[in-house]
């Protein structure tokens, strides 16, 4: 039997709203419930946990959260989050500065570190071209990929984006702005299955997809 929407609708509203014995405690609530993934029951369940610490516990965690959003930095040359002006991947002389690996955003950085089988430098672009959620390529970091490989120190550029529409619309802009520039531009293997996103691959499917990278022109005749 199916259920009309205005049934569906009206079937919420008689649910029993949760009532909180404080102000406080529900703008807290709303607060947590504010998170990707944070329902407001499991909201609840961290408020009350809250409750029950030490002054000095509670004070350390939100200080913990106004210092990470007041002096965390992003790294000059590759955009990375860092607690200085140049990150540690960028600042670590063993790197190979030559290669640059083209990312979304940093928890890519975080899922290719982990797989151990990337030895060059980064580049994250903050967001991938997304006409939709109104992102642009003005709005990405993209300008300073260019001046990078422009600067001449750039050998080879990885295209490490999700295999999405908007990662694989991302890849061919940037594609066409490099083109003049007489560097490989390659891309990662199809081992990551199309559609899925980078943070979610297990490390060696991951590891190996860097490794065994495509120049980026071969891709065209797949598409």
């Amino acid at each position: 039997m199916k259920v009309s929407s205005q049934t569906v609708v009206r079937m919420l509203t008689l649910l029993p709203m949760i009532q909180y014995p404080s102000k406080l405690v529900e703008e807290a609530v709303e607060a947590f419930a504010s998170l990707p993934g944070v329902g407001r029951k499991t909201a609840l369940r961290y408020v009350l946990h809250m409750l029950k610490q030490e002054d000095a516990h509670v004070h350390k965690f939100g200080h913990t959260f106004q210092r990470l959003k007041t002096e965390l930095k992003h790294c000059r040359i590759c955009h990375n989050i860092s607690d200085a002006d140049m990150c540690g991947v960028c600042n670590n002389y063993k790197r190979d500065h030559s290669l640059v690996c083209v990312v979304e955003d940093v928890r890519d950085v975080m899922a290719i570190e982990n797989t151990q089988q990337f030895s060059g430098v980064y580049h994250v672009l903050g967001g991938i071209i997304s006409p939709m959620d109104g992102v642009g390529p003005n709005d990405l970091s993209i300008d300073s990929l260019v001046e990078r490989v422009k600067s001449g120190n750039v050998k080879e550029v990885i295209m490490a984006l999700n295999t999405t529409m908007e990662g694989d619309t991302t890849n061919f802009f940037i594609y066409r702005k490099l083109k003049d520039h007489n560097i490989p531009v390659s891309t990662i293997a199809r081992g990551i299955a199309v559609g899925d996103e980078l943070e979610y691959a297990d490390e060696v499917t991951l590891g190996r997809s860097i490794v065994n990278r495509v120049p980026y022109e071969a891709t065209f005749s797949s598409k």
